[in-house]
């Protein structure tokens, strides 16, 4: 008996649960990726594309990734929404940032809200993953491009990646979240909040 209370022990804590943000600005996609990575790491099947609708709050995901659980908060991008991104920055260990690559005529308010976003002190030192999501489409703009058009150089010193996925087929996605998973766990920021938290030591 102790043995099977202690194996479900290890089971629960041994893995560090990891908070990302997904965050862009509506119609970007955040929600089809979130229901996208259920379905490629978990047993859960997530909603298909054409059932799923605008976010109004907040959508949450739990995965688990290699040795690490990951919660996602999924928040909604409509202008009268953004303010409520800030309430959650706290307590992320790293952000990833969803853009339309087929719209263009979005880009300048898409970077314009990345920029509000990278610029407040609460996601200071938080890895950043940004996604030309939508590369299902014929009229996608690649990674390289929609870097150029941002030009983060100018922002705050952080880890970043750009890559270029489609939330729709799954295209990138693994290979995006796997790198986030490496980078978070060697990110001063989740040493930062695991000390905060009281959480110590290889098992934390």
């Amino acid at each position: 008996m102790f043995s099977l209370f202690y194996g479900l022990w290890k089971y629960m804590f041994s893995k560090t649960e990891l908070h990302v943000l997904i965050l862009g600005i509506d119609k970007a996609g955040k929600t089809t990726l979130l229901e996208k990575l259920k379905s490629l790491y978990s047993n859960l099947e997530g909603l298909p594309p054409d059932r799923i609708v605008p976010t109004v709050g907040l959508n949450i995901g739990r995965i688990e990734v290699e040795n690490s659980k990951l919660l996602f908060w999924d928040l909604g991008g409509q202008p009268g929404l953004r303010s409520i991104w800030e309430k959650y920055y706290e307590e992320a260990h790293a952000l990833i940032y969803v853009i339309d690559a087929a719209c263009p005529s979005r880009f300048e308010d898409a970077k314009s809200e990345l920029e509000k976003v990278l610029r407040h002190d609460d996601l200071q030192g938080a890895p950043l993953l940004i996604l030309a999501n939508k590369q299902d489409l014929p009229d996608s703009v690649s990674a390289d491009e929609l870097d150029r058009y941002l030009d983060l150089k100018k922002l705050d010193e952080r880890v970043y990646m750009f890559e270029a996925v489609s939330a729709y087929d799954g295209m990138g996605i693994k290979e995006s979240v796997e790198w986030l998973v490496k980078v978070m766990e060697r990110s001063k920021r989740t040493e930062m909040l695991r000390a905060r938290a009281g959480l110590t030591g290889p098992g934390a």
